[in-house]
Formats: structure tokens, C-alpha cells, sequence
């Protein structure tokens, strides 16, 4: 699971620790957009195609990897009891472009059913707050997605 990745990523070996890093940032960033998908209590296929799309798109990933990174997140996301220990892996791993990136992600899936609800903005906007990403620049990545 995701915490047992983000644990070997503190490990010993630097190599094997970058390619952890990668894959707990892949990971991570995956669950908080099933999140999203899943935060008006039903995953539409326009929303899981977005999360797909986005792997592919944002991570460069082959259809092998993003079934393998989204069944593993899926996984995640069903263990966890808050967005903390997504969160927390990002803050530690990702730069401010990166964090800016996730939440246009959010946003993308948000809205790909072509219907916004409100529990899919509040975890939006809770997210953007817990990495750190000026309210100004969450509004902004609503504002480009739209």
C-alpha cells in the first residue's frame, strides 16, 4: 500500500528511493483524484476516463502502469482515513508547480462529467490547503479548467 511505499522511500538506498519517490507521488496524486471522482458518491466513467487520460498525460505512464497505479490507489483510497497521508507524501516529494499541477488535475476530473458538486469542490479546496497552494491559484485552476 501507499504507506509502505512512502516508508521504503525513506530507506537507505538513493536509487531505489528516487524510483520510489516517482511511483509515491504517481500514487498519491492518483488517489486524491479518485477522491475527487468519487466525493459526490458516484464515479462516473467520464471521471474515471479523466484519471486515466491525466496518468497518461501528466505522468507519462503506459496503459500497464496507470491499470497498476490506479488499482493500487483505489486500494489506498478504500485504507484511508484522511487525506493526510496523501498530503503529506506530496508535500514531501513535489515541487510548487507540481502541486499547482494536482489540483488543475482535481479540477479536470471534478468537472469531467460536465457537473460540479459541492463536495467535489470542498475537497478540492481542503486539499489545496493542506499542500499549500495559495487560494488565488486554487481559484485560478477552476477558472482554466472551466
Amino acid at each position: 500500500m501507499l504507506i509502505e511505499r512512502l516508508k521504503s522511500l525513506f530507506g537507505d538506498n538513493s536509487g531505489e528511493s528516487a524510483e520510489a519517490g516517482t511511483r509515491a507521488l504517481e500514487l498519491a496524486s492518483a488517489a486524491l483524484m479518485f477522491e475527487v471522482a468519487r466525493a459526490d458518491f458516484a464515479v462516473e466513467e467520464a471521471e474515471q476516463q479523466a484519471v486515466h487520460h491525466l496518468l497518461k498525460t501528466e505522468f507519462d505512464l503506459s496503459k500497464e502502469e496507470i491499470e497498476a497505479v490506479t488499482e493500487e490507489a483505489a486500494d489506498s483510497v478504500d485504507a484511508a482515513t484522511c487525506l493526510f497521508e496523501f498530503t503529506h507524501a506530496i508535500n514531501q516529494l513535489a515541487s510548487a508547480d507540481q502541486k499547482r499541477s494536482l489540483i488543475r488535475m482535481m479540477w479536470r476530473v471534478a468537472m469531467a462529467d460536465h457537473s460540479l458538486s459541492r463536495y467535489e469542490e470542498h475537497l478540492i479546496r481542503k486539499v489545496s490547503e493542506l499542500l499549500y497552494v495559495p487560494h488565488a491559484e486554487f481559484i485560478q485552476a477552476k477558472q482554466a479548467v472551466k
